[in-house]
């Protein structure tokens, strides 16, 4: 069995997070390698290792997530608007191995990204 990812050590409190919300299917956390003056990362609590990974009897977790995330962002004072980003495999920039959502705003975010 593959060892528990940095993001998992979060949900389970052995590493340290700037944790901004949290409920039992969820945990959001600030980026510690931030793009954007606000930059945090919504998690699934249940360990799903990407988009690819998804599968039927996760809509209502996903749709969880989706519903957390505008509580969240005006939370984080985000009225402007904010960017919600999924990189999925490592060619889009995914670097763990567990689905994660990111939040980002407080500046204009130009587009295209990346």
């Amino acid at each position: 069995m593959p060892g528990k990812t940095i993001f998992q050590k979060i949900i389970d409190r052995e590493i340290p997070a700037d944790i901004v919300f949290e409920d039992e299917h969820c945990l959001a956390f600030r980026d510690v390698n931030p793009q954007a003056p606000t930059h945090v990362l919504v998690i699934p609590k249940r360990a799903i290792p990407s988009l690819d990974a998804v599968v039927d009897s996760d809509q209502t977790l996903l749709g969880h997530l989706a519903t957390v995330i505008p509580t969240l962002a005006r939370q984080l004072g985000l009225s402007d608007g904010y960017r919600v980003v999924i990189n999925c495999g490592p060619a889009a920039g995914q670097t763990v191995d567990h689905l994660h959502l990111h939040v980002m705003g407080g500046r204009p975010l130009d587009w295209p990204p990346g």
